[in-house]
């Protein structure tokens, strides 16, 4: 006879940032039962950002929002008996772990600590990362001979001056998972992957083996549409116009409620604030992919049939993911002592605006050719941002600003800039503004360079380390690659097959694509993601049809329009059982993260951008207004 299958683990995100306030898991805490609580502080640059501190021993290398949560949130930690698995150790999980296992001893509460390292590569990383017999470096994309890496990306392993600072390996869910079998209550994480305390709690709960890679895969998912905090209840949600301003207001964060098969519910407490939808999972869903196979250290996930189902208030069911053994690698986050970087605004008001800019350029780059500086440039852009309102009615209608920004391996060179830029000034074009305080942006900043290698995970000593009631380690384990891999295969790249020809959906209309179309979209290292689905007023068969066959990859560029270039490579995949197409586009945030010199760097605004753009959509999808709610 067979045992009884499990009830779902209730799993509570708890952070989705380092700015997530310790409050946050507090309410996850007491608002209503859970099982298990998790938080993600850790975004891509957090961990180099404080490594040179740390170093020096002038900061504690973990987030301090998570030592907030932890802190506040110990006394009903224990008298729930609450399991605790967050990524808050940044550089330092064993500081995080003993801190907390002090308090926790202090206050008399039977609390085991445990922490997870082996994500530290840098003693090592000379070692891993070093060029093959081509000179190529290990990179996270160089298995697609199609992408074209951004200038500079790969020159700095053998610059004294660009000293690597960071180098973490993405690590997956088998220590955290072992820490719990063992009895860890509190278990504390660096640079492990975002789903990874997801996957862990859940495979703790039902018992699953290391080889069940549907259900792990499952889990995978459920720790991807809760990871990023409130962006699974409403926040950064395309169709947030739907709402009115009130119900946006104080979000609290998701919950996921995973089966012994690995399906999951997402929701929330009923207590707090937000909304669960097939929209907003959808979304989420769709956020920060490489395409429809999700990697993990622990399994691929195939995405193409996951399906979204609302069952209640609140409640959305998700399944479909099927799983398949980890790659024998995972991805490596090297930072390094990028150079400095320097950064000047000013504003244009009204008639001739493109005249006045084109003029501002020419004005500095003479400037910087006369004086010989040019040579010292690694980089330097002028973003124009925004077009002025046409028949302004107020002077900020009519403004918009230059960014003039500047990246470079000399402080010197950063100082010339700023000299150049007030040599000239009062030759400026008529109307230029800036701000008062603009001497506070001529100080050269420190930039960290960004390089997304790859590390084989038997390179990895991955451990789970058990504090004992003395303060000591009293138990440590290193876990071990994967038993079973399997190599990477080409990702999926196609254009619609079998699609309608547009003209069959009749006459058309030019409207913002945002009418009808949500979008989210983010950054994967250089590279930039964006999923399309239909809002729900239109999430019809032949909308998605329609859809489809519209957004090809040539249809896509154009829609970039002028940020487009021809050395960008685009992929382009579909996920018929959401309703949803969906792209990469490499390239697009030049080195990425740290590096970028993009304003939207985290590429969250592309997907808004696109949904601005004004396209041709058939007649008769248009006759109900999906804002009309509000």
């Amino acid at each position: 006879m067979m045992a009884p299958a499990r009830r779902p683990v209730r799993i509570a995100n708890c952070s989705g940032a380092v700015s997530d306030s310790g409050d946050f898991m507090l309410a996850q805490a007491t608002a209503g039962p859970i099982d298990v609580i998790t938080g993600d502080y850790l975004a891509e640059a957090n961990l180099a950002q404080h490594a040179e501190a740390y170093a020096k021993g002038e900061h504690p290398g973990y987030a301090s929002t998570a030592y907030d949560g932890l802190k506040k949130s110990l006394e009903i930690i224990n008298e729930k008996r609450i399991k605790v698995v967050i990524n808050g150790g940044g550089l330092n999980p064993k500081g995080l772990a003993e801190v907390i296992h002090k308090t926790a001893s202090e206050k008399g509460y039977n609390l085991k600590i445990a922490y997870v390292e082996g994500d530290n590569l840098l003693p090592f990383i000379h070692d891993i990362v070093k060029p093959d017999s081509q000179g190529r470096l290990p990179h996270f994309d160089s298995d697609n001979n199609q992408v074209k890496l951004a200038k500079d990306t790969d020159n700095f392993l053998q610059d004294p001056n660009k000293k690597i600072v960071a180098a973490n390996a993405y690590l997956g869910c088998r220590a955290i998972r072992l820490g719990l079998e063992k009895g860890a209550d509190i278990i504390i994480c660096g640079r492990v992957a975002d789903a990874s305390p997801v996957m862990g709690a859940a495979q703790w709960w039902h018992g699953w083996k290391d080889d069940d890679f549907d259900k792990l895969a499952g889990a995978l998912i459920a720790g991807h549409l809760i990871e990023c905090s409130t962006y699974g209840t409403g926040a950064n949600f395309a169709g947030f116009d739907q709402y009115s301003i009130q119900e946006l207001l104080h979000l609290g964060c998701p919950i996921a409620e995973i089966t012994e098969t690995g399906q999951c519910i997402i929701t929330k407490h009923k207590a707090m604030n937000g909304f669960v939808t097939e929209e907003v999972v959808k979304c989420q869903l769709l956020y920060e992919l490489q395409g429809n196979i999700y990697l993990n250290s622990d399994v691929k996930a195939d995405l193409t049939n996951v399906a979204v189902r609302q069952i209640g208030p609140n409640r959305v069911y998700v399944s479909g993911a099927k799983g398949y053994p980890p790659p024998p690698t995972t991805k490596l986050a090297v930072f390094y002592r990028g150079g400095w970087q320097g950064e000047f605004t000013v504003n244009a008001t009204g008639y001739a605006t493109k005249h006045k800019y084109d003029f501002h350029e020419a004005q500095l780059r003479t400037q910087l050719d006369e004086w010989g500086v040019m040579k010292d440039i690694d980089l330097l852009e002028f973003q124009r941002i925004g077009v002025p309102q046409e028949n302004p009615r107020s002077q900020l209608e009519a403004t918009t600003s230059l960014r003039l920004i500047i990246q470079t391996q000399h402080r010197e060179t950063i100082r010339r800039f700023h000299q150049a830029i007030w040599h000239n000034f009062m030759q400026h074009f008529p109307g230029l503004s800036c701000s008062l305080d603009a001497r506070l942006s001529s100080v050269p900043v420190p930039f960290l360079g960004y390089f997304p290698a790859l590390v084989a995970q038997s390179q990895i000593q991955e451990s789970i380390n058990i504090i004992g009631h003395e303060g000591e380690v009293e138990d440590s384990v290193v876990v071990g690659p994967p038993h079973i891999t399997e190599k990477l295969a080409p990702r999926e790249n196609y254009d619609p097959v079998s699609s309608r020809a547009l003209s069959s959906f009749g006459p058309s209309k030019t409207i913002p694509f945002g009418d009808i179309i949500l979008a989210r979209s983010g950054d994967k290292g250089a590279n930039v993601n964006i999923g399309f689905t239909p809002r729900k007023t239109y999430d019809n068969a032949e909308v998605w049809e329609w859809l489809r066959s519209f957004l090809t990859k040539d249809r896509l560029k154009e829609l970039m329009g002028d940020d487009w270039q021809d050395w960008f490579y685009v992929e382009r995949v579909e996920f018929a059982k959401i309703r949803a197409v969906h792209f990469v586009v490499y390239g697009a945030l030049g080195r990425g993260v740290s590096s970028s010199a993009r304003l939207d760097s985290l590429g969250k605004g592309f997907a808004e951008w696109l949904r601005a753009v004004h396209v041709p959509v058939p007649v008769k999808f248009l006759e109900v207004d999906p804002r009309s709610r509000i």
